[in-house]
């Protein structure tokens, strides 16, 4: 299995190519773009309803962010109780707490029906504060969890040797493997009657009153209704400026004590370390994750894993580091996943993004949501997540703080290619953003000497790519889009590559 980087991740192993044999000129009453847990577990969904459906995919299944997730599965969230009962009310707390309950159910219900082996394990959690700060948090999140009912318990001990000042216990957690999950869920697809069309990308889309058109890499493809579950839809739209793409960092380790702790763990430090174990060849591993950051933002990629390493030497007596990988995931401006009809267009298509760092729940929770909404027109959650939704106050500063970084990167990127003025500063496996005759370009240099030199400009929406180090990527700070250095997109919302001038060896 192939995914979004250079670094292998643990989960990698456990696939293979699940395309079917399509014919695209027939009709299809839903197509689903996007071959991750939300695009799978939806178009499932769908194909259990009765409904002819094809799962279009760029790369191969599980390409994106469910190949390079640490695969918790936690009912409580990035953005606390306590912060939606400020925002959003009680009531709909209430049904937000509701919502992680319901789709850990959801996966617990595949897995019975089609008898998956995924390695699904329930597992309390710990949050813990290790500092008078991180104490106020986790007592604001204690305090709005009662408020909607979510079990939280102070506990004096914790199964991690990290100092702490306070820390709770919350039941009923759990993990899996995600791709060993997927699989099984295309295969049980397939058995249904979907199809499945992998290295198949999706250009754009054409809406007629009663059905659309997909432009893919493959020709056109007709369905009733679409739905987007590529984080971002192609396109400029409303979710490009309520959604801000952010990197986060993981890390597979052995401990030499074999003192794997025994259930799932949680900091409150900014940006938050989080820790599960997985048994990999018959042999158990400490994932660790964190360093999170803006995409685009880190002058040095690799330096988030050196800093995610050493503190976790810091704390547990590591063996060896087994694997190190990185993925994407997008903040909403007001805290909630974005669920539902795609705004500003008409009732057929739809999208799920903004999941924050609780892609394996929301992304699951959207193929019920979703469901719904096409099969009967309602859910009982469309209207806390509806994409559409505006609120005046939450979110609001994020939204100015989160845009006005998109203009500062347009303009800072214009005044920092100027300021590479020659090839000669490149040394061999570097990567450089340089003006030429007032064009810009991005230049890569193998090893071998072999220069490899695009055009920087992203195709979505003319903003400058950045040097991703860790993934050997260019990584555009706008909205998220990423290609490898021959510019081929390995992340939307681009639908087009690079420009690619050529590679050449420089005498």
């Amino acid at each position: 299995m192939y995914r979004d980087g250079a670094r292998k991740s643990i989960w990698q192993n456990e696939i293979k190519r699940l395309s079917t044999e399509n014919d695209l000129t027939e009709w299809f009453d839903t197509a689903i773009v996007g071959g991750g847990i939300t695009g799978v577990s939806t178009a499932l969904k769908l194909q259990e309803s009765g409904q002819k459906c094809i799962i279009i995919e760029a790369a191969n299944i599980g390409f994106g962010t469910t190949g390079g997730t640490t695969a918790h599965l936690n009912d409580f969230f990035d953005t606390t109780f306590a912060q939606v009962i400020k925002d959003f009310g009680l009531e709909n707390a209430k049904l937000y707490a509701e919502s992680g309950k319901d789709a850990i159910q959801l996966i617990e219900n595949n897995i019975r029906r089609y008898g998956i082996s995924c390695d699904f394990v329930r597992k309390s959690a710990y949050l813990f504060a290790l500092d008078e700060n991180q104490e106020k948090q986790l007592k604001d999140i204690v305090t709005g969890a009662a408020e909607v009912g979510h079990e939280m318990l102070y506990v004096n001990e914790i199964s991690f040797p990290i100092p702490f000042r306070e820390a709770v216990l919350i039941p009923a957690q759990g993990h899996f493997h995600p791709i060993k999950y997927i699989k099984a869920l295309c295969e049980a697809f397939i058995q249904l009657g979907g199809a499945i069309e992998e290295k198949c990308i999706c250009e754009g889309y054409k809406e007629h009153d009663d059905y659309i058109v997909l432009t893919t890499s493959k020709g056109e493809i007709k369905a009733k209704n679409v739905v987007y579950a590529t984080h971002i839809p192609p396109g400029i739209n409303l979710l490009h400026f309520t959604n801000a793409p952010y990197r986060s960092y993981a890390m597979a380790f052995s401990l030499k004590d074999n003192d794997y702790p025994r259930e799932l763990g949680y900091d409150l430090c900014e940006p938050y370390h989080y820790y599960r174990v997985q048994e990999f060849e018959g042999e158990n591993l400490l994932i660790a994750g964190g360093e999170d950051h803006k995409t685009g933002h880190s002058d040095d990629t690799g330096e988030c894993f050196s800093r995610l390493e050493n503190y976790v030497r810091k704390h547990f007596d590591v063996e060896t580091t087994y694997f190190s990988w990185s993925s994407q995931y997008y903040e909403p401006i007001d805290g909630l996943p974005y669920i539902g009809k795609l705004p500003g267009t008409k009732d057929r298509i739809y999208v799920a993004t903004g999941f924050r760092g609780n892609g394996m729940i929301f992304g699951t929770l959207s193929s019920q949501i979703l469901h719904d909404l096409i099969i009967t027109g309602e859910s009982k959650y469309e209207h806390l997540f509806s994409p559409s939704r505006i609120k005046p106050i939450a979110g609001f500063t994020d939204f100015i703080k989160e845009n006005a970084s998109v203009a500062f990167d347009y303009i800072k990127d214009k005044i920092f290619v100027e300021r590479i003025d020659s090839l000669s500063e490149i040394k061999p496996g570097e990567a450089k953003v340089f003006r030429y005759e007032s064009e810009t370009y991005a230049l890569y240099k193998e090893l071998n000497g072999t220069f490899h030199l695009l055009r920087s400009t992203c195709p979505h929406a003319s903003c400058e790519v950045r040097w991703n180090s860790a993934e050997l990527s260019w990584d555009c700070p706008c909205h998220g889009s990423r290609f490898n250095v021959n510019g081929k997109m390995l992340t939307g919302p681009s639908t087009k590559p690079l420009d690619k001038i050529f590679p050449f060896q420089k005498k």
